[in-house]
């Protein structure tokens, strides 16, 4: 019976997750060379490739994503198991920053789980626009932040990027407004989804204006309900009881990076599992 090493499975997983073999090795502690042999001994076993290049870079292809979702949840039922055999050393208050509409769709899920495996650690969150939590003095006040980047400035955060995201027109029982200016429902200057959707209306040639504004998913997802407009979400994000609205009037949005920085100066341990539960969960949703 053939058998996939997990060993090579959490190789492949990480140059995805990491970006590139040399950055899988510095994080499993290995040299790049050790994690190309590993990578090309999981292509032999599956008789498969699983990279194609693009520039300089390795671009997982159709086999490739085919492979990292299975692998994500075949690592993460070994761990599962490991974790329920021993005993959790990890202990203290790690704090997470992130914006409010991944804890509404992200949190719940991961908080359960997470304080289950490891009871003696504490989660503080903190919700805020991707903008403020990214700010240079901002930063050291969590040990994990979870936030969103524009397509142009994923270059230069590739090494913390796990998901590209669609971003999508949401709002209520699928209809657009029927109204001249389109209005929205969105969230303060500074809003990355805010921008793009001001951006695009404006290249599109659409009229619009601002009908309603909060930074809290939960006040933008009332006033969606009622009627007060449409937004612009990750597709990752969508609230229940919201729907994607597609229509011939409303202009392509394009894609979001959604990065994951991990401080390990405090806490490095449990700011890695945590930061391996908010992988796994974006790998499923996303």
């Amino acid at each position: 019976m053939k058998q996939l090493s997990l060993d090579n499975l959490r190789a492949f997983v990480a140059v995805v997750d990491m970006g590139g073999y040399a950055r899988a090795g510095d994080y499993l502690g290995r040299s790049q060379p050790a994690i190309s042999l590993q990578i090309k001994r999981l292509e032999e076993q599956l008789g498969r490739k699983l990279f194609h290049k693009q520039g300089q870079r390795q671009q997982l292809n159709s086999d490739g994503h085919k492979l990292y979702h299975h692998a994500v949840k075949l690592l993460s039922l070994n761990d599962d198991i490991f974790r329920q055999f021993e005993r959790s050393p990890l202990s203290g208050k790690l704090r997470l920053g992130l914006p409010s509409e991944f804890a509404t769709s992200l949190l719940p899920d991961i908080i359960g789980e997470f304080s289950s495996a490891y009871p003696d650690v504490t989660l503080a969150v903190t919700c805020d626009l991707s903008k403020h939590l990214l700010q240079t003095e901002r930063r050291q006040e969590f040990d994990v932040i979870l936030a969103l980047r524009d397509e142009q400035e994923l270059t230069d955060a590739a090494e913390h990027s796990v998901l590209l995201d669609e971003l999508v027109w949401v709002g209520q029982n699928g209809a657009v407004p029927d109204t001249s200016p389109l209005p929205l429902a969105v969230a303060p200057q500074g809003c990355i989804y805010r921008r793009r959707a001001e951006h695009c209306l404006t290249g599109a040639g659409v009229d619009f204006r601002i009908g309603y504004t909060n930074a809290d998913i939960s006040g933008l997802t009332a006033a969606l309900k009622a009627g007060l407009g449409l937004t612009v979400l990750a597709r990752s994000t969508l609230p229940e009881g919201l729907t994607e609205i597609k229509h011939k009037t409303l202009p392509k949005l394009g894609k979001v990076g959604i990065e994951l920085i991990v401080q390990r100066h405090k806490h490095p341990q449990a700011s890695e599992k945590l930061a391996e539960f908010i992988r796994t969960r974006l790998s499923v949703i996303g």
